[in-house]
């Protein structure tokens, strides 16, 4: 059995994002009553925390980390919720959604893999582009831990989907992240060379 993993940003929608996360979030995080201090875009734009190669830190733990750093201190939760609000999107559904998702759902399971380091914004995209209860399984780099191209993300997803890595077409926009899949045996099906809208004969010349 086979199954198609989707990446969504940039695949399946567009979301607006902050032309300067920095001060996006930190207006939020004023809103809520912290003291951003001087020299924010630097420590926001500084890292503070180790991780291992290709892994996802969370946006809000980067942020407090960088409050920490300039001796503010402020509770996770109120860091979480600003940093939410400071990337809450508008989405537009690419053209071809529907015809890529039912020529997926033809081949089996659908899965959606994405790279996404704000906590709540898969979700919140996915009920904005009507797409909520549209795949079996749902990985994010948040909640696993890695970001594509590392193995763990298509791995996970692969899983929850019940097959082998070496089994799943991975449907995206970015050759080197979402291309990762190749490394596992699994297939890369770029959406910049096959548009959704024809996604299923490129599906089918894969069979």
């Amino acid at each position: 059995m086979t199954a198609v993993s989707f990446d969504l940003f940039g695949t399946l929608v567009t979301a607006s994002t902050p032309d300067d996360p920095a001060a996006a979030v930190a207006g939020e995080l004023r809103d809520r009553g912290v003291a951003v201090p001087e020299g924010w875009a630097t420590a926001y734009r500084t890292p503070h925390l180790d991780t291992p190669d290709g892994a996802e830190l969370p946006l809000p733990a980067h942020a407090a980390a960088a409050l920490r750093s300039r001796g503010v201190a402020a509770s996770d939760t109120v860091v979480r919720h600003a940093v939410v609000a400071a990337f809450d999107p508008d989405v537009r559904r690419t053209d071809g959604v529907e015809a890529a998702l039912a020529a997926a759902r033809d081949r089996g399971p659908v899965g959606l893999c994405s790279n996404c380091s704000v906590p709540e914004l898969v979700p919140r995209t996915l009920v904005r582009a009507d797409l909520r209860g549209a795949f079996d399984t749902v990985v994010t780099s948040a909640a696993c831990g890695f970001r594509k191209p590392h193995p763990r993300p298509f791995e996970t997803v692969a899983a929850g989907l019940g097959v082998e890595p070496s089994a799943l077409i991975h449907v995206g926009d970015d050759p080197t992240a979402d291309g990762g899949i190749e490394s596992l045996g699994g297939r890369f099906v770029d959406v910049t060379e096959t548009p959704l809208a024809v996604l299923s004969d490129r599906l089918e010349v894969d069979s």
